[in-house]
């Protein structure tokens, strides 16, 4: 039988305010980009916006603390049979948002220069260079391996979480399922994703509150 890890610390609370962070960032990314049509000067427009930075800055700050909110769920659970599962979860969660985070910095710096060129120019073909680094193979196998380590960390934690004894059993398996969906969540209408990162807030604080109450025992 597992014996429930009760030694309250800081470092717990910090994690769990981490993935409180990360999730209302996520919303914040999903609720304030634009969404004009891309190919159009519009579009090119719509990248050089507060908006835009907002949003990806917001989505890279979100992927750099979820990981931390793994490794704080670590060091709670040090010492149980599920520690090794939480660390390969915080693990892959660091080197997963680093490949993702690369293909982020892309587009909310290298966008930002090409709309204001196109603006500048009043040429909407510039958005075909925007699109071709989007498209760009290597950028495109980056970032699904990225999204690939993101989804299978959230269901390590998800698993580690559920076998703890020290945690409630679901806390961790609502963003699991929902990191698991980030790539296909990308091809849904504007509001339907806006929905997306506002279920992704509600998990990762139901997490986070869930990890903050055990540190507190």
């Amino acid at each position: 039988m597992t014996v429930p890890h009760t030694s309250p610390d800081h470092r717990t609370r910090l994690g769990a305010i981490a993935l409180a962070t990360a999730g209302v960032l996520f919303a914040v990314y999903e609720a304030a980009a634009p969404r004009a049509d891309q190919t159009t000067l519009d579009g090119a427009a719509s990248w050089t916006t507060a908006g835009w930075s907002i949003a990806h800055i917001s989505a890279i700050v979100g992927l750099i603390l979820i990981p931390l909110g793994y490794g704080a769920i670590r060091g709670f659970l040090e010492g149980t049979p599920h520690e090794r599962t939480a660390f390969l979860a915080a693990t892959m969660g660091y080197v997963g948002s680093g490949l993702t985070i690369s293909y982020y910095g892309a587009e909310v710096y290298g966008l930002k220069a090409i709309g204001q060129r196109a603006v500048a120019d009043g040429d909407a073909s510039l958005t075909d260079v925007g699109n071709d680094f989007r498209l760009d193979p290597t950028a495109m196998a980056v970032f699904a391996i990225g999204l690939l380590l993101i989804a299978i960390a959230a269901a390590l934690v998800a698993v580690a979480v559920w076998r703890s004894g020290s945690l409630p059993r679901w806390s961790g398996v609502p963003l699991a399922a929902l990191l698991v969906t980030m790539l296909p969540q990308y091809f849904l209408p504007h509001g339907l994703r806006i929905v997306w990162g506002v279920l992704v807030a509600a998990a990762a604080l139901w997490l986070g509150l869930a990890l903050w109450r055990a540190g507190r025992v």
